[in-house]
């Protein structure tokens, strides 16, 4: 049952993530805006890691019938949302890796209580988490200075995708658990909530750039 769950959201998440892709690239036609190029690339990129997990788990649930996923299809989904949430971790207004501030340098402090080198997913997981988390700072930092409400539900959005991916690895803890079915869930809610700013650009033709 908790498969079959899990499944849906998968589904649910890559169509979502492919909407917000299309939206963005509309976007980017209209304004021209290479950060919309970058968040089109992030989108679609989000949105076919969705894809991945859904196929695998599809093809146990109606063929292999075993009860549980191939790791490496799990890792492969993730591994492609993280050059998504690279695209957005990386947009416009962020211009390096590590801020001057030191506190927001130790945010990156925080992910290596999550990995373990036994698993490349966890890696993978605390590096997807460093960029959600910098790039939600910043998005907070940039409302302070522009107070755009768009930039608070941005922020909201990657903070929603960052404790995703953090209930994704607090689940190989507690494997039975339905942290796994909060973790997509959750996910998918910052996806969403990063789709009401999107959805304004091509309409109004206001770059996104301010905003990330």
């Amino acid at each position: 049952m908790e498969l079959f769950l899990e499944n849906i959201l998968n589904l649910v998440g890559f169509v979502v993530g492919l909407i917000i892709g299309t939206i963005s690239y509309i976007g980017f036609r209209n304004t021209g805006s290479p950060t919309l190029f970058r968040l089109t690339l992030a989108f679609f990129s989000i949105g076919v890691g969705f894809f991945i997990m859904w196929a695998g788990q599809t093809l146990d649930i109606f063929v292999y019938k075993t009860g549980h996923v191939e790791r490496w299809v799990q890792t492969l989904g993730i591994a492609v949302q993280t050059v998504g949430y690279f695209f957005i971790a990386f947009s416009h207004t962020i211009k390096s890796f590590f801020p001057k501030s030191n506190y927001l340098r130790s945010i990156g402090m925080v992910p290596l209580f999550l990995i373990s080198f036994i698993s490349i997913e966890n890696i993978i997981r605390s590096i997807s988490f460093i960029l959600l988390a910098y790039g939600a700072i910043e998005t907070i930092l940039s409302y302070f200075a522009s107070r755009r409400k768009t930039a608070i539900l941005v922020a909201g959005g990657l903070w929603a995708l960052a404790i995703g991916e953090f209930l994704g690895w607090y689940y190989f803890v507690f494997p039975q658990s339905i942290l796994n079915v909060v973790s997509i869930s959750t996910k998918i809610a910052g996806l969403i909530m990063l789709f009401i700013p999107v959805t304004k650009v091509p309409l109004t033709k206001i770059k996104f750039d301010e905003n990330i």
